[in-house]
């Protein structure tokens, strides 16, 4: 069995290999990465390393020869044109290397909110469907790392997080668990023509928020709805689905997800308590 993992620098990608290795030998791993440069780590630990760049078409077939799995992490680019046109390219060169199990990193409950990278991920799936290679779709719902623009340590050093007033609930969840919801899959059978909601298993609000940061803070933190806020990340939430939830990813992982509590500490860095 060959798994290939495009974007394999990245902060997913790594992640996922991470948990491979717990799973399989390195020798049935292979990294797929535009700056082959940048992977040392990985040829150190025994995986193969191979030259990828989805603007470079040329580049995907050889990449993914002899791949078992090949898993599509999508592209990072903000231009969602370009993004489909590397997708195509891939999905191309999957279908031309004869790659058995496909796997797209997609996005949460697609059609639901209306924003543009929806369409883009329905566009990709669709594409996907039309090469007739066995297929999961790992729909990952947002990073929670989103609350790194809300002002944590502000909250904590003043005593109240300050948000724009609606009625927020959040189904995100941490790349940590998203890597370990892949690598289940990657590594187990059953799992073809499948698509999995990756999302926490309940929602959390913005009281479970300050909860949770004056149990960090030792002292309360108070919440304050401020109509006067500006700050893009609200515009963005309100596009997507941010609350609908599903049970795969804590079955896969066979297991709970990552507290809350937990998931926010990445992103404080003023001393509590």
């Amino acid at each position: 069995m060959s798994i290939v993992i495009t974007g394999a620098n990245g902060q997913l990608g790594s992640l996922i290999i991470e948990q491979l290795l717990q799973k399989v030998s390195a020798d049935q791993i292979v990294a797929c990465v535009r700056h082959p440069e940048k992977a040392i780590a990985y040829q150190k630990q025994g995986i193969e390393v191979r030259y990828c760049d989805y603007d470079q078409p040329e580049s995907l077939e050889q990449a993914f020869t002899g791949a078992s799995k090949l898993l599509l992490i999508s592209s990072s680019n903000p231009d969602d044109t370009i993004r489909l046109r590397q997708h195509a390219h891939v999905i191309e060169a999957a279908k031309q290397s004869k790659v058995e199990h496909l796997l797209y990193t997609s996005f949460a409950f697609l059609g639901v909110g209306s924003i543009a990278p929806s369409h883009l991920h329905l566009a990709t799936e669709h594409a996907i469907l039309t090469t007739g290679i066995p297929h999961t779709f790992l729909r990952n719902a947002l990073y929670t790392d989103f609350v790194g623009v809300l002002g944590l340590d502000t909250a904590l050093t003043s005593g109240e997080l300050s948000i724009y007033p609606g009625d927020w609930q959040f189904n995100t969840v941490t790349r940590s668990d998203l890597a370990k919801g892949t690598a289940a899959v990657l590594t187990e059978s059953g799992h073809e023509h499948q698509s999995y909601e990756l999302t926490a298993p309940r929602p959390w609000t913005f009281h479970d928020l300050v909860i949770v940061l004056s149990e960090l803070a030792g002292k309360p933190v108070s919440l304050r709805q401020d109509p006067q806020i500006h700050n893009w990340i609200y515009g963005f939430l309100r596009k997507i689905d941010t609350s609908s939830t599903s049970a795969d990813l804590e079955k896969l992982i066979g297991g709970p997800v990552t507290s809350l509590k937990e998931s926010i500490q990445p992103f404080i860095t003023v001393q509590y308590q």
